[in-house]
């Protein structure tokens, strides 16, 4: 009798098993199904797990998600679409097939849903799946908050302008390279939005902070994304998911949150769902999730550093830096005089810091790679390669005669033909973008 009465007593204290909505059960499983398999299918989305590990890898091996679905894609994309979706290591994650591997993710999440539906339909709630879902979530989106955000904090993912930028007419802008440039042009601008970015990371990490990480991190997301849309960034898929993944994060503390912030009612602290029934077992997952940011932070200094050495504002500049502006060019022992129509002189040679060009006289640039040997103080022109496998193909060598620091002389040949080139190098601060600092009081607003 005594231990019935125990059992009843006990079952009476347990809490009620919740009932969902088949609305929000059928919700869910979509959920569960479609984020989860886009995670794990979304190769930049994983690999930052690797953290510095990631440094060391092959490319195709943090891609292999995406390479082994490319036959899958590439079939679809001929036969159904009637588009070439051969997948290409060119930066863009709103390839044709990346787009068609996306809607093959999402078929296969309207399948499992289906099957998970009929075969678990006596169940009415998800409790405990909840929260491993949620938790899964929060660290797949404060990975990727971290990435984008070390990448501006240590600004590398838009640099300042390059010397070539300052030659280009807007007008010859791309949107993106526009938005580029406006944002690489104001260093603490991009790294205010990086420090924004990462501290939704961090948030992210830690369960007591998860919800503030995610209203940081929707918030941030959906600049980004605005940018992605209306300057035709290529990242606008995954910006729309990290988008869509932070507002299912706030979606358990939406009326929470509607309380405490907009309808003045008292309101129950916004906590994480436990994923162990054991305290103990739930601070110790607490410790692994925060080790995991760290890890992953790490990878992301290591990485941004060496990116700011190899390519960003801590790389050595060349010994010819500078824009050059040609005031002699003989070809043949002929001087070509400086006629806007002439598609043989230039106008300016461009030197930057792992890259090179030639202005014409239309203004039109020329990319080029310049690689220079100061100890025979020789310099040789190759067409820039316009694909990864094409090798550069040198079309000019010159002897380098500097009589002064700012001064150039370029001797020997062009295309076959010999060739004097006369150079002085521009003072860059002469470019308002580069020269026009900060100032508290502008009487007149400084548009030119």
């Amino acid at each position: 009798m005594t231990t019935e009465l125990a059992h009843d007593a006990i079952a009476s204290s347990a809490p009620p098993t919740p009932t969902w909505h088949p609305v929000t059960r059928l919700a869910f499983r979509f959920s569960v199904a479609y984020l989860g398999l886009f995670c794990l299918w979304m190769a930049q989305v994983t690999f930052v797990f690797l953290g510095v590990a990631a440094l060391w890898l092959p490319e195709e091996a943090i891609l292999w998600q995406m390479l082994a679905l490319e036959p899958v894609s590439a079939w679809i994309g001929e036969h159904v679409f009637g588009v070439q979706a051969e997948l290409a290591m060119s930066g863009s994650g709103d390839q044709a097939a990346i787009w068609i591997q996306c809607g093959l993710v999402l078929v296969v999440a309207v399948l499992i849903t289906v099957v998970w539906s009929v075969l678990d339909r006596r169940r009415r709630a998800y409790p405990r799946l909840l929260s491993w879902f949620l938790t899964a979530l929060r660290l797949f989106v404060g990975g990727q908050m971290l990435f984008y955000g070390f990448a501006k904090l240590i600004p590398t993912q838009m640099p300042e302008p390059s010397l070539v930028a300052l030659l280009t007419r807007v007008g010859d802008l791309t949107p993106m390279a526009m938005l580029w440039t406006q944002v690489g042009s104001s260093p603490a601008y991009e790294i205010a939005l990086g420090a924004a970015e990462v501290l939704a990371g961090l948030l992210l990490f830690w369960p007591r902070t998860a919800t503030l990480g995610a209203m940081v991190g929707v918030i941030s997301m959906a600049q980004v994304f605005l940018l992605n849309l209306t300057f035709d960034v290529p990242v606008k898929m995954l910006a729309g998911h990290l988008l869509l993944m932070g507002l299912v994060l706030l979606a358990p503390q939406a009326r929470r949150l509607a309380n405490f912030l907009v309808l003045q009612r008292e309101s129950e602290p916004a906590a994480q769902p436990p994923l162990f029934a054991s305290p103990r077992a739930n601070r110790r997952a607490t410790v692994v999730q925060v080790a995991l940011g760290l890890w992953i932070t790490v990878g992301m200094v290591y990485a941004g550093m060496e990116s700011w050495r190899e390519y960003g504002g801590g790389a050595p500049k060349p010994e010819l830096y500078g824009i050059w502006e040609v005031s002699e060019f003989t070809v043949d022992a002929t001087p070509i005089p400086p006629l806007a129509t002439d598609p043989v002189r230039w106008q300016r040679l461009v030197i930057d810091v792992g890259s090179a060009g030639y202005q014409r006289m239309d203004d039109t640039i020329a990319p080029i790679l310049a690689m220079t040997d100061p100890t025979a103080n020789s310099m040789t022109l190759a067409a820039a390669p316009t694909g990864p496998a094409e090798s550069p193909q040198p079309y000019a060598t010159f002897t380098v005669d500097r009589p002064s620091a700012d001064e150039l002389t370029l001797h020997g040949e062009l295309d076959g033909r010999p060739t004097t080139v006369t150079l002085t190098r521009l003072d860059l601060e002469r470019f308002p973008l580069r020269s026009t600092g900060f100032r508290w009081v502008q009487n007149q607003p400084h548009f030119s």
